[in-house]
């Protein structure tokens, strides 16, 4: 297969396992809390992935750790309790919706803590998507309520994510991806998350009946394609394609959000409408070069 279209392949691929990360967390909700949720989902995550981080031991970037606690603590700790906490009041179209802000995030962070440089063109386009995002948290809420508590928790979560990417970009770029993520759920999350799930009460609530393990099921898939199986697809697609490329899933993965939301009853406002197609305009805008006049 040509590499032009093994990297199209993939992206479609990581749209829809991404994607469909959100409606797995509202089916996982309807068996755990949004804590165990959470917890469940870092420590299989990090068990799946053990093996491939022990084999790798030796690679572990031991002058870098603080950064990689870092990047693990705000990239795959937190917000994994942040979007089940949010997903207990809020759709998961919209949910998928506001990850799609994370590039506007990404350049904020980067500007202020990390002197990346940004062009005009790039604050224009966020400025158009956090137009879109208010439009957004004013159409989430029902019957006129306005939702603020779950819109606050998903965008802290977004922020952490670029946190997180912002911290990989500048002090870990020589580890490469697929280690990273190893070593982070296996070596760094893998004990913090096992504590978590003790708090939570999962332990002593646990039961052995068909709905605890259908939720086992639902998060199972969502730690071992979400995360193990995506960063590996991720990674491949990176080695192959350009970051700009492989950054353009989070523009899909909003729109099988939807579908999945659609599809499991949900339904959107207009002004939810209105706000995801700004979203989407600025995040367009952000990502296109500008023509180049003769």
């Amino acid at each position: 297969m040509n590499t032009e279209k093994l990297k199209w392949i993939l992206l479609i691929a990581l749209s829809v396992i991404w994607g469909s990360s959100f409606i797995l967390i509202k089916k996982s909700l309807e068996h755990f809390n949004p804590y165990e949720v959470g917890a469940l989902r870092v420590l299989i995550s990090g068990i799946v992935l053990m093996p491939y981080a022990i084999t790798k031991i030796k690679q572990f970037p031991k002058q870098h750790t603080k950064w990689l606690i870092l990047a693990a603590v705000t990239g795959s700790f937190i917000p994994m309790f942040l979007f089940p906490l949010a997903e207990t009041e809020i759709s998961s179209s919209i949910a998928g919706i506001i990850n799609s802000m994370m590039p506007i995030f990404v350049i904020i962070v980067g500007s202020l803590v990390w002197k990346f440089s940004t062009t005009k063109r790039q604050m224009i386009g966020v400025l158009i998507s956090f137009i879109g995002a208010c439009i957004l948290a004013l159409g989430s809420g029902e019957s006129g309520e306005i939702k603020i508590y779950p819109i606050l928790l998903l965008v802290l979560a977004v922020l952490m994510y670029a946190i997180s990417t912002t911290t990989i970009k500048s002090k870990l770029q020589e580890v490469p991806a697929i280690l990273m993520s190893a070593f982070i759920f296996s070596f760094v999350l893998s004990l913090p998350s096992l504590i978590a799930l003790v708090f939570s009460g999962f332990f002593n609530d646990f039961t052995f009946n068909q709905s605890t393990f259908e939720g086992l099921g639902f998060v199972a898939m969502l730690s071992i394609f979400g995360t193990g199986l995506a960063m590996m697809m991720n990674y491949k697609l990176l080695s192959i394609s350009t970051p700009l490329f492989a950054s353009t899933v989070t523009l899909l993965m909003p729109i099988v959000a939807i579908i999945w939301g659609i599809l499991d009853g949900e339904t959107l406002t207009t002004m939810q409408s209105v706000g995801t197609l700004i979203i989407l305009a600025g995040l367009i805008f952000l990502r296109s070069k500008p023509k180049v006049t003769p």
